[in-house]
């Protein structure tokens, strides 16, 4: 029984390589089909990978304050527009009294909420970073222990800041792994000074490396972690800037003159507050928001995001791009078993006299159909082999030109050709049962 399925196959093998062109052409459809589809399929493993890695990296109980009117982090740098922008509560032309972001919020936030785990204030500037004879720009940050805890950061090398360089305002820092890079590409920086515009700090730590996507810099307001300085944030206030250190004097002429440019007067640019439980997010934002709105005198001068929803958001909103792609991947396949439908009556046609004379030497209906069937789904096994090449090829190029991450999984290689050889059978099948449903006598009459 096996010696004759296996004469049946070679058989097949033969009419297909006896037409090569026309078998080519049939796979074409399945072979761009599992290609589009594996493609498709590893765009959005890949979305679903950077959605995991933004949640660890902001962690799944995290609430982010950031300052409304932030302005630009360089220093003593204005508006461009030369405009004061709308208070709160909606009235035009008058200046803003509240203080802004500040320290003094975080210590409202330590003393009141009672679901705190974890708080971290942050100021950053962009700043021109010199060791020796090269110089570049940086961000330099000011950050407490806490920063590090927030966001998972590691060091590679050296240690981290404690809270004793927070209260004694040491000048030591932290560097990212392109600060590493760009001003020790040969030596160890772990006791080196590094000059932050006038202020120079002492390097005690590197951090590893830690790439973030674009999404998560733009919707959750992170930085790429990499190309930063970080310091006491005591350090940074005290020897750089502190943006809320004006004098009365200076508040009361901004308060009287309208057509003063609005100054970014917001001591800090971020403060991340983690929670103890998952169900305390909301309640706790909540919460925030009306210490924040007391201090700042019914202000709101701040925006609140809870990285957790923006995530789930984005992440259904790429579920269903996916499923659209997906669909629309799909129906190159049908088209493609299509195709061998649609070649393979034709192959019936052509070889009547053949199945004519196959008949008439012994053979069985099931035969017949066995035979066809089996050309029908070497074309889609052969397309489908080549449909996953092309697929890993091109899921690969879009990384590289669009810098979209794509992950090709073994499931989505298994599902793809699992597909391309059951289109194969079930639109071989057709043709296959009409070859075999031929009048022996009628077919070798056939010219």
């Amino acid at each position: 029984m096996f010696e004759k399925h296996f004469q049946i196959i070679s058989i097949a093998v033969e009419a297909v390589i006896a037409n090569k062109t026309r078998s080519i052409l049939t796979a074409l459809g399945i072979i761009f089909g599992v290609a589009a589809v594996i493609a498709m399929m590893a765009i959005g493993t890949g979305a679903q990978q950077e959605i995991l890695e933004q949640m660890k990296l902001v962690g799944v109980n995290n609430i982010i304050v950031i300052p409304l009117d932030k302005a630009d982090n360089s220093i003593d740098e204005e508006d461009e527009s030369g405009e004061n922008e709308e208070s709160s509560n909606g009235e035009s032309g008058k200046t803003s009294k509240s203080p802004g972001l500040t320290l003094k919020d975080v210590e409202s936030i330590k003393k009141i909420v009672p679901t705190l785990h974890i708080i971290s204030p942050e100021v950053s500037y962009d700043v021109t970073g010199i060791f020796k004879d090269v110089s570049s720009p940086i961000k330099l940050n000011g950050v407490t222990p806490s920063f590090f805890e927030v966001y998972g950061l590691k060091t590679d090398k050296g240690r981290s800041l404690s809270e004793a360089h927070v209260k004694n305002g040491d000048l030591a820092c932290v560097i990212g792994a392109k600060v590493k890079a760009k001003f020790f590409p040969r030596e160890n920086p772990i006791g080196k000074r590094i000059k932050c515009d006038d202020v120079w700090f002492t390097i005690i730590g590197v951090l590893e490396n830690r790439l973030v996507g674009k999404s998560a810099i733009e919707n959750l307001g992170l930085s790429t972690f990499n190309n930063g300085v970080y310091a006491p944030i005591s350090s940074v206030l005290l020897r750089y800037k502190d943006r809320s250190a004006i004098t009365s004097s200076e508040r009361r002429r901004r308060g009287n003159n309208d057509n003063q440019p609005k100054k970014n007067v917001n001591q800090l640019d971020k403060v991340i507050i983690r929670v103890k439980e998952s169900s305390q997010i909301s309640p706790t934002a909540a919460l925030i928001h009306k210490i924040l709105l007391r201090r700042h005198l019914n202000e709101k001068d701040y925006d609140i995001k809870i990285p957790e929803l923006l995530l789930k958001q984005e992440q259904q909103t790429k579920d269903i791009f996916n499923i659209v792609l997906g669909a629309i991947a799909s129906i190159s396949l049908i088209v493609g078993g299509i195709g061998i439908m649609n070649i393979m009556l034709a192959s019936v046609m052509e070889r009547i006299r053949e199945i004519g004379v196959r008949m008439a030497t012994g053979a069985r209906k099931k035969d017949i159909v066995f035979q066809f069937l089996s050309e029908a789904t070497l074309i889609s096994i052969s397309g489908g082999g080549l449909g996953i090449l092309l697929g890993i090829a091109l899921s690969k190029f879009i990384t590289q030109i669009t810098d979209i991450l794509t992950i090709v999984s073994p499931g989505s290689i298994f599902v793809s050709f699992g597909v391309s050889v059951a289109v194969g059978i079930i639109f071989g099948y057709m043709p296959a049962k009409r070859a075999s449903e031929q009048d022996p006598v009628v077919s070798l009459r056939h010219d």
